[in-house]
């Protein structure tokens, strides 16, 4: 019996494999952009797909035995492999089996793919449905606050206060780090305590002796970071829907301490017992949301009595949700 060389047997083997892949390729294109996409779809009826899938997938079996037994082996193999019919059935067993485990490596692997594209582009659109959601929050705070300041300011002007235009300089350096400096998902606590200061030196303005008004602050460190325009909502709610509508002397305690990263801040204000809470809050509701977005651990706690209004909120800083 003749022998082939190294070389031969090489050669004879990237042909054979070369050769052999056309079919497989074939089947397997057939296999997951056709009979799997319209079994899936229900076009025919199963029978009918099953019917054309068996015919192709035994003309890929023809084509793997016809290459072989006119082609590769009588020119590579020579007398070495025996000639045998082309639809030998152990030939053909072992060609089905070769087709099939091809075919079926690539649908599984063609299957894992479209997996992790649909969850990257599941995930891409939650980002971006959230980052529009988050958008949407901070859009709809600034003009609420807005709103509120001016009317401060129409208060202030009907009444030819001389601390009107201290007002407008005021909102104006509150507005221009609202629209240029908080448009990141985080600024530093620092800064946005420094807004809340900003605030409250703008209401004093306005109230004078007849608030009384305290904001104790104790912070472990520098670093923290925060997302924007969270605290401010609800020392603006203070105001807004407490002090504003009180006809007595009032008060707002704030408290603000981080300690290890674990933020503890409470608001208290007087509200009077005639008072009806039935307004929508926009402030409050738009700062739970953007809690439930951005936070994994955190808790707010709203409670009212007869004469305050207190509002306990504590986040763990480091818990922030990777969007």
């Amino acid at each position: 019996m003749p022998i082939l060389t190294y070389r031969q047997i090489v050669n004879a083997s990237i042909v054979t494999s070369s050769s052999n892949a056309i079919p497989r390729i074939l089947f397997s294109y057939y296999l997951i952009y056709f009979s799997i996409k319209r079994l899936i779809r229900n076009d025919r009826k199963i029978f009918f797909l099953i019917i054309e899938l068996a015919a192709v997938f035994f003309l890929c079996v023809v084509m793997v035995r016809a290459i072989n037994e006119y082609f590769v082996f009588p020119h590579f193999y020579g007398d070495v492999v025996a000639q045998a019919p082309l639809l030998d059935s152990r030939k053909v067993v072992v060609t089905v089996v070769y087709i099939g485990f091809t075919s079926g490596s690539m649908v599984i692997i063609k299957f894992i793919t479209d997996q992790l594209a649909a969850k990257e582009k599941e995930k891409a659109q939650l980002k971006q449905r959230y980052e529009s959601e988050l958008k949407f929050l901070r859009n709809q705070t600034s003009p609420h606050f807005l709103m509120n300041t001016l009317n401060n300011i129409y208060s202030l002007a009907r009444k030819k206060s001389d601390n009107t235009a201290e007002v407008v300089m005021r909102l104006s350096e509150m507005l221009r780090f609202m629209l240029y400096e908080s448009d990141g998902r985080f600024i530093s606590l620092s800064d946005e305590i420094k807004l809340i200061e900003n605030y409250l030196e703008l209401e004093m303005i306005r109230y004078n002796d007849r608030l009384s008004l305290s904001f104790n602050k104790e912070v472990d460190s520098d670093c923290y970071k925060i997302t924007p325009l969270l605290l401010l909502p609800f020392v603006e709610n203070a105001f807004k829907h407490g002090i504003s509508e009180t006809r007595f002397e009032s008060f707002i305690y704030i408290d603000l301490s981080v300690k290890e990263g674990q933020l503890a801040f409470s608001v208290e204000n007087t509200k009077d017992f005639l008072q009806e809470n039935n307004k929508k809050n926009i402030g409050l509701i738009n700062a739970r949301r953007q809690l439930e977005l951005l936070y994994k651990e955190y808790l707010l706690d709203v409670k009212e009595n007869g004469s305050s209004f207190t509002v306990n909120l504590s986040v763990n800083l480091n818990s922030y949700v990777e969007i």
